[in-house]
């Protein structure tokens, strides 16, 4: 499918744990969002991942494998 990205909105979304990470993508993929970039983990230690919504808003599910703030 191709998708024109719309290039107004990116949200990112922080998850507690790199295992919410996968869920959450897995769970937004399954109800029709379109996979940008699957789940990775990144060389600074951030888990991410990329999903599109069915406007072409780039959505980033991230998480440092720690609560936030601390």
């Amino acid at each position: 499918m191709d998708l024109d990205w719309n290039g107004h909105t990116e949200i990112a979304l922080y998850v507690d744990t790199f295992e919410e990470v996968d869920e959450e993508y897995a769970k937004a993929i399954s109800k029709g969002a379109i996979s940008v970039l699957a789940p990775e983990t990144e060389p600074w230690g951030q888990r991410t991942c990329y999903i599109a919504d069915p406007e072409g808003n780039l959505i980033e599910i991230g998480s440092f494998n720690r609560p936030f703030g601390r």
